[in-house]
């Protein structure tokens, strides 16, 4: 469940940068929240946690298919490879 307070066109601005910093600074402040067991902490962190995070799988995804890159993983048999070498 995403922040309800947090605004998708703020997370829309950022760059993937600004992102993944703004993550690592969630990630120790949620590591606090759990070593002082504050429950009502931890749970809005995890919030905002899944906000930031959806917004960088977004625009991950659209690098990736900018750049055409394929999520299928192309593998042969070692003789076939081996061959193509030799020729």
């Amino acid at each position: 469940m995403e922040h309800p307070f947090l605004s998708s066109q703020s997370l829309k601005d950022k760059s993937l940068e600004e992102l993944q910093s703004t993550m690592n600074d969630l990630t120790s402040k949620l590591t606090f929240a759990y070593r002082t067991r504050n429950s009502a902490l931890i749970g809005q962190v995890q919030m905002v946690m899944e906000s930031y995070r959806n917004e960088y799988n977004r625009k991950m995804d659209e690098v990736f298919r900018k750049q055409n890159v394929q999520n299928k993983i192309n593998v042969k048999k070692g003789a076939e490879v081996d061959n193509k070498d030799q020729s």
